[in-house]
């Protein structure tokens, strides 16, 4: 069986879509029929593969699970959710996101174990419910320039699960391009000859022979970050967002659907829970940033159902999700003010969980794009890929990029810097339909209108 591939066969589902006996009838991946996380592989492409986890619950869990299964492009077209708090059943349909993904199957089945609680944690992959100081090394990669060459590289580096933090590129006489990558490695292999030369060989036969590299130690790597000017960050990180940005920005046709998330509190169907309804537009992370925001919000999810437009009862571009929730305290969320501050924070969450500005450096241009930090410090995966697949669409060139941290407005947020060479062909210094060209393409490729 090639490597990155799962054994599947055939299996049935429970009613109403729900698969049970925690996973009964369903494909084991790569180990026994007794593990934590099993598959069912799409028959097709184009079809759903469904991913069951039934282990002990922790806090948290549904917004790890949801976090690695964004972080491998894939889409969760609907979901169910369970758990007595001590022990939890979650079943999620999902699809790729772009057929130019490749999925490692049996690479996500061992990233979702490590998620799991301590019973079911593997012992040679990264336990990143609690990650240890990270391990930076250096990617140079020597090459001919092109537009796009920088994603390029992003995509490859993400099916191999190595994650970009900074880049340096420079121009040699001769026109060639020496690319510096600092990257962390999501299996932890790096410092191992044979997956140093699955990088390299991976690059060498995707971009071609003309390229060279090689993957060195950078443990003395500070990941320094420049804080961005007052004026700038007020505007990139400001709670809430003009009405007039709103209805101007490239999102407004698909924010049109639903106007605004509607967001409802029910006490009246359970004696224990709350019942949170959510209808809104759907969008690339949607569930993720839902779930996130439960979590940091100490709010806990003892049920939850997501269903889309293709399931019939929901609205064509919508997502309908009903959550059964609690306090930390184990109280139902009665309180009109904690309503109010968490359908608040919801619709923040849901409709801007990223911020996009284009902004003057000197006599060149920036592009800024931020996403709030979770509370355990984990960042949003694939912004970088997504921005950088944005530029090569428009055919800008990067000079270079860098990601950092800052904090403003009462919480963290993840900064991303890109340095954008100013050209013939797309000018970009005194050209503002340029600009919000720009603005407009990167919010869209990040809210998953384009893949």
């Amino acid at each position: 069986m090639p490597v990155g591939e799962v054994a599947a066969r055939p299996g049935g589902g429970g009613a109403g879509g729900m698969v049970l006996g925690g996973g009964m009838g369903m494909a084991a991946a790569a180990v026994g029929g007794d593990d934590a996380v099993v598959m069912q592989l799409a028959a097709a492409e184009g079809e759903e593969t469904i991913i069951t986890v039934n282990c002990p619950d922790q806090a948290g869990l549904g917004c790890d699970l949801c976090r690695t299964i964004l972080e491998f492009g894939l889409r969760i077209t609907r979901g169910d959710v369970s758990t007595d708090g001590h022990w939890c059943f979650v079943v999620f349909w999902v699809v790729p996101r772009s057929s130019s993904i490749k999925i490692r199957w049996a690479s996500l089945k061992n990233r979702l174990m490590s998620v799991c609680p301590s019973s079911y944690s593997i012992p040679f992959y990264a336990d990143i419910s609690q990650p240890g100081p990270l391990q930076f090394y250096l990617l140079k990669l020597l090459s001919p320039d092109r537009k796009g060459l920088l994603h390029d590289v992003t995509h490859i580096l993400s099916d191999l699960e190595l994650i970009i933090h900074r880049v340096k590129v420079s121009t040699t006489p001769d026109g060639r391009v020496v690319d510096l990558f600092f990257i962390t490695d999501g299996m932890e292999l790096l410092h191992k000859k044979g997956r140093q030369e699955e990088t390299c060989s991976t690059l060498i036969a995707t971009l071609g022979p003309s390229i060279s590299c090689e993957v060195l130690s950078a443990e003395g790597f500070q990941q320094g970050f420049s804080s961005l000017p007052p004026k700038i960050a007020e505007e990139l990180f400001r709670v809430e967002l003009a009405d007039s940005e709103i209805c101007s920005s490239s999102l407004s046709a698909e924010l049109k659907k639903v106007q605004t998330a509607t967001i409802n509190f029910d006490n009246s169907l359970s004696p224990a829970h709350t019942l949170v309804q959510i209808i809104c537009a759907d969008q690339k992370g949607l569930i993720y940033d839902i779930l996130r925001t439960m979590k940091d919000c100490n709010i806990q999810i003892l049920y939850g159902r997501f269903r889309s437009d293709k399931k019939g009862s929901v609205k064509k571009g919508c997502r309908e999700v009903d959550l059964f929730v609690k306090q930390v305290d184990g109280k139902k969320v009665v309180d009109p003010e904690k309503q109010d501050a968490l359908q608040s924070r919801l619709r923040s969450e849901m409709l801007h969980p990223l911020r996009v500005m284009i902004v003057s450096r000197g006599p060149d241009t920036e592009l800024l794009v931020a996403n709030p930090v979770e509370l355990s410090g984990k960042g949003r995966p694939r912004v970088f890929y997504d921005a950088t697949l944005a530029l090569k669409a428009l055919g800008i060139c990067i000079f270079s990029a860098e990601i950092g941290r800052q904090a403003a407005s009462e919480r963290q947020w993840e900064v991303y810097r890109f340095l954008l060479d100013d050209s013939k062909e797309f000018p970009l210094a005194n050209s503002l339909a340029n600009r919000n060209r720009v603005v407009d393409r990167v919010r869209k490729t990040l809210m998953g209108c384009y893949n």
